[in-house]
């Protein structure tokens, strides 16, 4: 585990970390320098923080990857991530993006690297 970054988090991210937190057996850890939240040390979402400002964050989502890949600001996570269901969504200072369903997708996401016993006690 590296050290925490310095950065304070906005409140969509502080949320979303939250959300992740919460769930049965998650644990936060920095590498690479960035903020992730892992379950039985597998990585279910990434919090990044843009060299330009604003929000990213990345998610691994094998039944909504398509739908979530047509909304703004989504793509393919990078280095071979994408084609295993792992969308990035990345929005610029200023922008809102819906919560609610970032935090559904938080919770698709984790169910999908738990096991199942951990994945189905994450309520909706």
């Amino acid at each position: 585990m590296t050290a925490e970054p310095i950065e304070a988090l906005s409140p969509v991210e502080a949320s979303l970390r939250d959300l992740a937190l919460s769930l049965p057996e998650a644990t936060e850890d920095f590498p690479w320098g960035e903020r992730v939240a892992k379950v039985k040390g597998k990585v279910f979402v990434f919090l990044g923080k843009p060299k330009e400002g604003g929000i990213s964050l990345s998610l691994k989502l094998p039944q909504s990857a398509p739908f979530a890949l047509e909304q703004p600001g989504a793509s393919p996570t990078g280095y071979g991530l994408g084609r295993s269901g792992w969308v990035t969504f990345r929005y610029a200072v200023g922008e809102e993006p819906d919560l609610e369903r970032l935090r559904h997708w938080l919770l698709e996401s984790y169910r999908a690297v738990a096991p199942k016993k951990l994945g189905a006690l994450a309520a909706l």
